[in-house]
Order: structure tokens, then C-alpha cells, then sequence
């Protein structure tokens, strides 16, 4: 007589679905935990995961009742402990439920292959094959060597400290090296916080280890190409996975080696769904793995600086710059000296034009993207608000159009007030399109060698939204065919521009009395990517400045900068948050609300902070007022927050694990979704 097998099978189910972790169903054959199979749900067949434990409902439910699967997905071996672990604790730590954090970590594609669609992916897959085929790799600096020699010696989790153009990468480089020598079948998972950083950071490992070794994982990528990417990841093949927050979850079953490259830049945080940290995941990744993990930045978050002088990480640190090259001297213009209404400073524009005529570069930051981020009009209180958002919508010069940058209303620049009808409606503020405009002008009399003219471009999302045309920018900056390059902070991170000697932030005061604490830090770490894209090159590197136009030059932020002295200011803000009991020295959730009216939004909060008296850890956890989000309204939707803040972790874990019932419980009808984001980086 046959015997079914009983299964605990994880679907894909919404965040804060009443459906269990883990359903029954039954398979003819035994299955270990892990693996993937396909299983009816509802009116769907959707693609599961078989979990470790049995159900819980499992002793109540008539065995005839309980569904078969499908079938497994032949050929793919199961997802390891390890991955199982990790899985477990994101939807923990983060809120959600374990299926929905489950099933988008795998490539969509696996949902909707059949048997013989899988098979051939597979062979290919196998086919291609992974030769430890490796170039020789250049001398190693002393800082370099004395890092890569603690990276091999010690356990870690390391900070690569690390000074813009110092090196890191090829440290990364030779610490992947080293460990695929030790471990001919080892795995090595290298994060970068954006796709446009992918390509090139890819190139290099390619160039050093061989094509067949080395695949990307992001979500930029096509499903085909993605699932390409895991399998052959997921079988071993893959010996290097370079990827974005997302390939965090990638299954590498011989995982030796984690980096997290840039691990300051805030989009590691995921800011929809499972709201998780790719940074932070990587540190428990590695522990569950027993993995060595290497953060690397130059300007290192205030959360991974504090760990090292707690002796959570091991910090080391790489000062100098490789070769001749020289970190740029900083020159502030204080705006409050130049003449009203100024965009640049006199120094600024002839230092730009002295670099034009010796036939060098320069980059002009602005991180702001557009023509300029509202129109009005000069006889009433007209503006160029967003119908559907309590935003403005940005005027683009280029297409004429008003763009909301929230919901992404568009309509063309109206020829005359919408309200009063005057015909004077100006742009007020500027962007970057504006900015490539009005330096076009006041540089239009600048001559490069030979007497050409100058040469100005611009590289922001708007610039570079087709496709390749990111590549093509890149390319004719390297080629030296752009004298001045402004752009956004797109063009501040991990590009290695050899000819650029002149860095200038044009209006950069915003953050410093932001309501944001965590504002002025981003806005450091902004500053010093972008001036560490000048001095590069040995040949130019003693002229290399950087220029900050400020109206607060006495700021205490723009002194560090000055020195280059990061240290400095992370003693200053970490001073500054532990007075105020603010992160890293508190922990902090955001319960979020979107509803159609403000009032509903606030009232299911409301609701949720009264529930919340009484619950375990409580008496340890502070739970504020809600708020209005500072944008409130998009795409007309009201949006609505309240903090929850402890001075102990686990206390605020138990908290909010023991709140989760409760707000699934707390229905107030009109409110759309809501959301708990554990460790926010925006308040």
C-alpha cells in the first residue's frame, strides 16, 4: 500500500496574512527540507519551499484533506540549512512573514518553468562549466598587504577603512584570490549598493578571474538572466556572485567569503516589502556560515564605526592613496561674500577655466536632479504642486515637462498660469539641467587646448534612463572628451576618473539643519565621494582641490572635511547621539499607515499605540505620537507614521513580535496597507 509523505511547505503569502509559516500538503516520495516543489494554492499552482518543522494544524486535519503537491522541481538540489537560517531570521527581525521573504529571495522565472524548460536551463547551466583560471595580480602597498594579511589571519567581521582611491578594491580582489586557493570549491559573494556600479566592479573580477567564474545578480537584470545567475550560483559554478542588496539572499552553498563594498550607502536598506539591510544581513550571513565578512568603505557608517570601538569589528585602516595620488585640497567660498543671487563664485568659475585650457577635468555636484524643483507664477501663489502629491512636480527644461519625482505625474509646461493666467512663469531653484545651462554660458568663452571649445555634460537619472547610455557617458569622460562634468550623486561613487583635478559641491547646506538626524552624516560621507573622484592621477594630483560653496562655513562638518578627517566627525555625531539616546546608542521600528484620508491613516496608529500598553517588553519600549510623513500624500495616498524606541534590542524585538497580532488585529477600515520598518534609515 502506498504511503504518502507529510510536508511543511512555505508559500508565497503576504506580509501580515493570517495563512501559517508553513502549510501541509503530502508527496509520494520523501523530500528533505529545501527543497523546491511546485504546490497547489487556491485556484494558483504556485512554487514552494519544504521547511524544516511539520505544521502546526497538522494533527487536526483529516489526512485525505490535505493537498499534494505538485511535484518537486527535478535537478536543483535544496536550499542549504544555512539559507533556511538566514531566511528564518530576516522575516524575525524584519516583520514579515517567513513565505513572502522566502520566495522573493529566488528568481521569479522558477515559478513558471515546466520539467523540460527546467532541464535545459540546468544543462546549460552545467555546461558552461567554472575554471579557477587566475591572473597575476598586481604588487600589493604596504597598507594593502598589512589588511590583506589581517583579512587571512583573523576571524573578523573586518572594516576596510579605507581613503578614496587607496585600494580597496583590489584588497577584495586578492582576499577572493587567496580563498579559492585555499578552497578550490569555495564561493565568494561581493555587494555593491547600485546596479550602475555593477558593470565595472564586474569587469575587474572577469579581467582577474575568467568569465565562466563570475556572474551578477540584480534587478536590473532580465528574469532569464537572473535565474541564469542563481542556478549557477546555486550549483556551485559560479565561484564569484557580484550583486546588489538583493544577491544577499543568493543560495551559495560554499560560501567562504562576504564583501559589502561602499557599506555606508543607504541602499543596502530596502525601503519597500521586507524592509531589510543587505549590510547587516551580510555580518549574520557570515556568522551562520562561518564566513569571512569585509566592510569596506571611506566613509564608514556611524553603525559599523561604533561596532570596531566596541571590538565587534575589526577595523583596518588604508590612509594613504595609491601612488602619487593626493586627496584634494578642500577650499571653501563663503556665499554669504559673493555677490546676490550668485550660482558661482568668481574663484570657483576662473579655477574651472584654468582647468579647461590645460585640458584637465572638472565635476560639478548638485544632487538634485531636473531644470529646477518648482515653477511659479510671479503675479499670484501659483506653483507647479503635484495633483496627486504633496510635492512639487520638477520642471525639465529638455521636454517641457512638469514631473512629479514621487508618483510620477507628467504634463507639458502650460503657456501661461494655470490659476491667474499671466504669462510670467519662471523656474525658482535649480537642478542639473539648469546648472549645465548656466555654466554654458558663463563658460562660453573658455577654450580648451588647441582652442576648442569647452565641453560640458551631464550624467543624472534622466540623462542616462535609456539603455547603454550610462556606458556611453562613462566612456567619453575616460576618453577625455567632457571637460566639466555636472551630474548628481550618480556620478560621486566608485568611478575612477583619471583626468579629473577640480571637484565643486555647489549648494550643499540643506542637510545641516535638516530635521533628520541622520542627515549631516549622509551628507559628509556625499562630500567626500565626491571628492575623492579628483586626484587620482599621480600627474595631476598636487593641483587637485575641491571647492564647497556654503553660506555656514564655520559648520564644525565642513572643518572634518577640510582635514579629511572622518574620525573627527564621527566622534562629533556619535557624541551628539548619545546625549540625544539616538542610534547606534537606541533602536528604533516605524510602524507606517497608508489610507485614503490623513485622519483614517493616524487613527489605525492611534488604535495601535493604545494596544501597545501592556505587551511583553513594553516597560521598555517608548512609543510616540503619530506623525504625518514628511511627504505626506502620493499618488493620493495619505501616509502616516509613529517611532517605537528602546535602549535594548531583543526588548524592542519581543515588543514588536508580540505587537504583530495585535495590528493584524486592529482593522480600521480605509486604510490600505501598513508596515513595520525595523532599523529605519529615514524618519
Amino acid at each position: 500500500m502506498k504511503t504518502d509523505h507529510p510536508l511543511s511547505v512555505v508559500v508565497p503569502t503576504p506580509a501580515h496574512s493570517s495563512v501559517a509559516a508553513a502549510l501541509s500538503y503530502r508527496s509520494e516520495l520523501p523530500l528533505a527540507a529545501g527543497c523546491l516543489v511546485r504546490v497547489p494554492l487556491g485556484r494558483r499552482e504556485v512554487c514552494g519551499v519544504v521547511w524544516d518543522s511539520p505544521p502546526e494544524v497538522e494533527n487536526l486535519l483529516d489526512p485525505a484533506s490535505i493537498k499534494a503537491i505538485a511535484g518537486p522541481l527535478d535537478g536543483i538540489p535544496p536550499l542549504s540549512q544555512a539559507w533556511r537560517d538566514l531566511v528564518t531570521f530576516s522575516a524575525s527581525y524584519y516583520q514579515r512573514s517567513l513565505g513572502e521573504v522566502a520566495l522573493a529571495a529566488l528568481p521569479p522565472q522558477l515559478r513558471g518553468l515546466d520539467a523540460t524548460q527546467l532541464a535545459r536551463r540546468l544543462r546549460r547551466v552545467r555546461d558552461a562549466g567554472a575554471a579557477p583560471t587566475t591572473r597575476a595580480a598586481p604588487p600589493l602597498t604596504a597598507e594593502q598587504a598589512l589588511a590583506l594579511g589581517s583579512i587571512e589571519a583573523d576571524a573578523g567581521p573586518f572594516l576596510l577603512f579605507g581613503a578614496t582611491g587607496s585600494g580597496k578594491t583590489e584588497v577584495y580582489l586578492q582576499a577572493v584570490q587567496r580563498m579559492l586557493e585555499r578552497e578550490p570549491h569555495g564561493q565568494a559573494l561581493v555587494l555593491v549598493p547600485e546596479i550602475n556600479l555593477t558593470p565595472q566592479l564586474q569587469a575587474r573580477f572577469v579581467e582577474r578571474f575568467g568569465e565562466d567564474a563570475v556572474v551578477a545578480l540584480h534587478s536590473g537584470m532580465t528574469n532569464p538572466q537572473r535565474l541564469r545567475s542563481w542556478l549557477a550560483g546555486h550549483l556551485g559554478q559560479a565561484r564569484i556572485v557580484l550583486g546588489t542588496r538583493m544577491a544577499v539572499f543568493a543560495s551559495l552553498p560554499r560560501l567562504r567569503l562576504l564583501v559589502v563594498d561602499e557599506e555606508h550607502d543607504p541602499s543596502y536598506k530596502q525601503q519597500e516589502g521586507a524592509r531589510y539591510s543587505a549590510r547587516d544581513l551580510a555580518i549574520y550571513r557570515g556568522r551562520l556560515e562561518d564566513a569571512k565578512v569585509v566592510l569596506g568603505s571611506a566613509t564608514p557608517s556611524l553603525e559599523s564605526w561604533h561596532a570596531c570601538e566596541r571590538g565587534r569589528y575589526r577595523r583596518l585602516d588604508m590612509p594613504s592613496r595609491i601612488g602619487a595620488g593626493v586627496l584634494p585640497a578642500v577650499r571653501l567660498v563663503n556665499m554669504n561674500h559673493q555677490p546676490k543671487r550668485a550660482v558661482f563664485s568668481g574663484p570657483l568659475l576662473a579655477a574651472i577655466r584654468e582647468r579647461v585650457a590645460r585640458g584637465e577635468q572638472s565635476l560639478v555636484f548638485l544632487n538634485r536632479r531636473g531644470y529646477a524643483p518648482v515653477l511659479a507664477c510671479g503675479a499670484c501663489d501659483w506653483r507647479s504642486e503635484c495633483s496627486f502629491c504633496s510635492a512639487f512636480r520638477v520642471f525639465h527644461k529638455i521636454d517641457r515637462s512638469l514631473r512629479c519625482h514621487h508618483c510620477g505625474f507628467t504634463e507639458r509646461v502650460p503657456r501661461a498660469c494655470p490659476k491667474c493666467g499671466n504669462v510670467d512663469i519662471a523656474p525658482l531653484g535649480r537642478g542639473t539641467e539648469r546648472l549645465e545651462e548656466t555654466l554654458a554660458e558663463l563658460l562660453a568663452d573658455a577654450v580648451g587646448p588647441g582652442g576648442r571649445p569647452v565641453r560640458i555634460a551631464r550624467m543624472d537619472a534622466d540623462s542616462t534612463r535609456h539603455k547603454g547610455a550610462l556606458e556611453e557617458q562613462l566612456a567619453q569622460v575616460h576618453a577625455g572628451e567632457v571637460d566639466v562634468l555636472v551630474g548628481t550623486q550618480m556620478v560621486t561613487k566608485g568611478h575612477d576618473f583619471r583626468s579629473i583635478t577640480l571637484v565643486a559641491a555647489v549648494n550643499p547646506d540643506s542637510a545641516l539643519f535638516s530635521s533628520d538626524f541622520r542627515a549631516p552624516e549622509r551628507m559628509f560621507s556625499l562630500l567626500m565621494q565626491a571628492g575623492g573622484r579628483a586626484g587620482r592621477d599621480a600627474a595631476h594630483a598636487a593641483a587637485s582641490e575641491m571647492w564647497v560653496q556654503t553660506w555656514h562655513p564655520e559648520h564644525p562638518l565642513f572643518g572634518a572635511l577640510k582635514r579629511h578627517d572622518f574620525p573627527a566627525f564621527a566622534a562629533q555625531q556619535l557624541k551628539e547621539r548619545q546625549q540625544a539616546a539616538m542610534p547606534p546608542y537606541a533602536y528604533q521600528a516605524l510602524l507606517r499607515a497608508d489610507a485614503r484620508t490623513q485622519q483614517v491613516a493616524q487613527q489605525f496608529l492611534t488604535v495601535a499605540a493604545q494596544a501597545a500598553e501592556g505587551l511583553d517588553a513594553s516597560g521598555q519600549v517608548v512609543v510616540y505620537a503619530p506623525v504625518p510623513m514628511g511627504v505626506q500624500r502620493v499618488a493620493n495616498v495619505e501616509r502616516a507614521q509613529l517611532l517605537v524606541e528602546s535602549g535594548s534590542r531583543p526588548a524592542l524585538q519581543a515588543f514588536l513580535g508580540a505587537w504583530q497580532p495585535v495590528l493584524q488585529a486592529a482593522r480600521v477600515k480605509g486604510v490600505i496597507r501598513w508596515a513595520v520598518d525595523v532599523d529605519p534609515l529615514v524618519i
